[in-house]
């Protein structure tokens, strides 16, 4: 069985000094849990005080993105191996928000989850159909699309150890979110197309969890659906005790 896996994603919230208070404060909460993967994304400018702070402990860091390229004149840009150096060891890549305002396209996601894996990192690769896709009955010829192109040239051992984050556009900082049954629809599909395109077992491996208005009061009806494997969370992740909840909400054995 896959361990539930709930990333906390800060966006462009939070200075050096928030981003170390909070891991400081999170790593005490969760240092006897083994039952859920627990991960936080702070800015770039935080990766490496919040990776020091979050040594030797059960939280993991990610970067919010990354470059394809290992180095050049890329001004603004931050690579793989950077990240890693700073003490992450996974790396968001394609979220709704990079394709949305910044020209992300299936193609750089391609790249930059490749890059991921050459820099020794995790990629947790967004796909999600924006509303008009909904409303035009496109949701899984997208995801398909998303799939097939953002994910082209992986190794069945590749796609075992990814984590792909259903985020369906129109939930993202709305304030709405997909219902369970819409969720679970959405990562069963994902999961056959894993299934039928890379194999059985990377498949079962891979980690297919849910982004978009995750809070504390819808989490553990999500986090129960079949084949949701975790949360990407946004702004319910900028408060340390909410967060708190949703990765309570995701345990087994509710023990927290």
């Amino acid at each position: 069985m896959r361990t539930p896996f709930i990333a906390g994603n800060w966006k462009m919230y939070k200075t050096v000094a928030d981003a170390v208070k909070y891991v400081k404060e999170l790593r005490g909460l969760v240092k006897d849990l083994d039952a859920v993967e627990v991960v936080l994304a702070p800015t770039f400018t935080a990766l490496f005080a919040a990776a020091e702070a979050a040594r030797n402990s059960n939280v993991g860091i990610a970067a919010q993105d990354l470059h394809w390229e290992r180095e050049g004149a890329f001004t603004g840009e931050i690579s793989g191996q950077m990240i890693r150096e700073a003490g992450a060891t996974y790396a968001i890549v394609g979220h709704s928000e990079r394709r949305s305002l910044f020209g992300e396209t299936d193609a750089s996601v391609n790249r930059k989850v490749a890059a991921a894996f050459a820099a020794g990192l995790c990629p947790i690769a967004c796909i999600g159909e924006t509303l008009d896709q909904r409303e035009r009955n496109e949701t899984f010829d997208v995801l398909d699309r998303q799939i097939t192109q953002g994910l082209d040239g992986l190794t069945a051992e590749q796609i075992g150890q990814l984590v792909i984050a259903y985020e369906p556009v129109w939930a993202i900082g709305t304030g709405r979110n997909a219902t369970p049954a819409q969720a679970s629809e959405a990562h069963g599909h994902i999961r056959s197309r894993l299934r039928q395109w890379f194999g059985q077992e990377p498949a079962e491996l891979c980690h297919v969890i849910y982004g978009g208005s995750v809070k504390p009061e819808n989490a553990r009806e999500l986090l129960s659906q079949p084949d949701v494997d975790g949360a990407l969370v946004g702004g319910a992740s900028l408060d340390v005790r909410s967060f708190l909840q949703i990765v309570a909400s995701a345990r087994r054995d509710e023990a927290l």
